[in-house]
């Protein structure tokens, strides 16, 4: 396999310029013309965000414009919060793509915003690239391809996961239902019971993100008869139910999570996790410090301050992959020329993750379906590998 490299040869520059503490430079002008302008609308305050992506899209964008840029072109970051509120999201996309005019929109992390801005999008003809897409519309529209699997691809992989891989039954479903995504996490359901013939025996759709407590949600699952449990929270929200659990006793249920939970701060803050925590990680495991894959990301986080989770390596990949399509342009860079390039690219292959990354012409962007099998067992406080090979949704 192939493996690119983020602006080849500039960005590893680039990268050990931060190292050495020289980043951080003016993302704007340069001598070699006027700034190329990217943004993003993220969900950055409320009660579930999504911080790491922009700020690791930014973190790729000063390294590239401390090597130089494109020809002495400077990328001019922009991004937004959206505070999870649709009039915000709206607002803040018309403001990047309306009057700050980009080119493309990179490194998005959402609760809501494809599905608000999906159709602005195609109005004024601007792809995105979320680094992590959330929401249905991030994986049901023609201008949007997002660089990670996302929720609902991982929810069939979780499933698979644990059926297939761990040989588990009495599996259930919790979920945390933001806008309109019912819908879509049960057709990711429906797939799993398509590809293995298994269904599961208890479905809870009424979980709330940013819940005070999760008892009474477990206490359900408990006495349903479940002895694992799928279940799509953000972080902070998988932390209060794998401690409601351990309050309630229930020391041998087996968490099915999605990779939203796979960081090194959910694994410090739980210790009883019962029976374990198992995902499917949608990038390459960052736990892994001695492996290679991950290296380039890791420096350019840890140089920033920036946290080592599954959605900082998401900002980091879309903005990698805007970089090689606009370094191999020639011509004016302009809305048009980027979306051309995009729509005209060969798909890219990276060893963090398990299927290549396209933008292409597509009605719809879901062909990312390999997701790395990783686990924590209780009293360990580390995720570690679980497998050798990635776990990909059979068609």
């Amino acid at each position: 396999m192939k493996h690119h490299l983020l602006g080849a040869t500039a960005l590893a520059a680039a990268t050990a310029l931060v190292l050495a503490g020289c980043a951080g430079g003016d993302s704007g002008g340069g001598d070699g013309g006027s700034p190329i302008v990217v943004g993003s609308v993220n969900t950055k305050s409320g009660p579930a965000t999504f911080p790491e992506a922009s700020l690791a899209a930014a973190a790729v964008f000063d390294a590239f414009n401390e090597a130089g840029g494109l020809d002495g072109r400077k990328i001019e970051y922009k991004s937004l919060d959206d505070k999870g509120d649709p009039a915000s999201a709206s607002a803040a996309a018309r403001e990047i793509v309306g009057s700050d005019e980009a080119v493309a929109m990179v490194g998005s992390a959402s609760l809501i915003e494809c599905e608000i801005n999906a159709q602005y999008y195609e109005q004024e003809q601007i792809l995105s690239i979320p680094g992590i897409g959330v929401d249905t519309g991030c994986f049901s529209t023609p201008n949007i391809a997002p660089a990670n699997v996302g929720p609902f691809n991982d929810m069939t992989l979780t499933l698979y996961y644990g059926s297939e891989v761990l040989g588990l039954d009495d599996i259930c479903v919790l979920l945390e239902i933001a806008g309109s995504t019912r819908p879509t996490y049960q057709a990711a359901i429906d797939r799993w019971t398509e590809v293995t013939g298994k269904e599961p025996i208890y479905v809870d759709d009424t979980v709330p993100y940013g819940a005070s407590d999760y008892t009474p949600y477990i206490v359900k699952a408990k006495d349903a008869g479940c002895k694992a449990v799928a279940v799509n929270p953000v972080e902070p929200d998988a932390i209060g139910q794998v401690k409601a659990a351990a309050a309630q006793g229930w020391d041998d249920v087996t968490w099915l999570y999605l990779t939203s939970v796979y960081s090194e701060n959910f694994a410090k803050a739980v210790s009883d996790v019962g029976a374990g925590v198992y995902v499917p990680a949608e990038f390459y495991p960052f736990t892994d410090a001695e492996s290679d894959v991950n290296k380039e990301w890791r420096e350019l986080m840890e140089a920033n301050d920036i946290p080592l989770t599954s959605f900082s390596q998401g900002g980091f990949l879309a903005a990698k992959y805007f970089i090689e399509v606009l370094e191999g342009m020639d011509g004016d860079i302009t809305r048009e020329s980027v979306t051309k390039a995009l729509h005209d690219m060969k798909p890219i292959e990276n060893p963090m993750v398990g299927t290549p990354w396209v933008f292409g012409t597509a009605d719809a962007h879901h062909d990312n379906t390999a997701g790395w099998p990783i686990k924590l067992l209780s009293g360990t406080n580390a995720w570690e590998s679980n497998g050798d090979d990635w776990i990909v949704i059979p068609e």
